[in-house]
């Protein structure tokens, strides 16, 4: 689930290839402000399909001249992305 207010956006709840397409849409759909900075902090599950909704809302993002970056993202998380070699390609802060 995603919530969004004033660029300010908290996904909670599993990030894995049942949510994936409902994720992709929801962001790209709240997703407006100039600069979103999406707080993974809720995030109770994940799997490699989460990086893959990571780069369509960043894809979309530049396309609309916008930002996004991604803030307390799960451990396990952050070791698919160093293990898929794709760490300096999510905007993490």
């Amino acid at each position: 689930m995603i919530q969004c207010v004033d660029g300010q956006a908290t996904v909670s709840g599993p990030m894995t290839l049942e949510q994936a397409l409902s994720l992709r849409a929801d962001g790209l759909a709240q997703f407006t402000a100039l600069i979103v900075t999406v707080d993974l902090s809720a995030v109770t599950a994940v799997d490699s399909t989460a990086i893959s909704v990571f780069f369509e809302w960043q894809r979309e993002a530049l396309r609309l001249g916008r930002i996004i970056r991604f803030t307390q993202l799960p451990a396990n998380l952050l070791s698919l992305m160093a293990l898929y070699g794709v760490t300096d390609l999510i905007n993490a802060c």
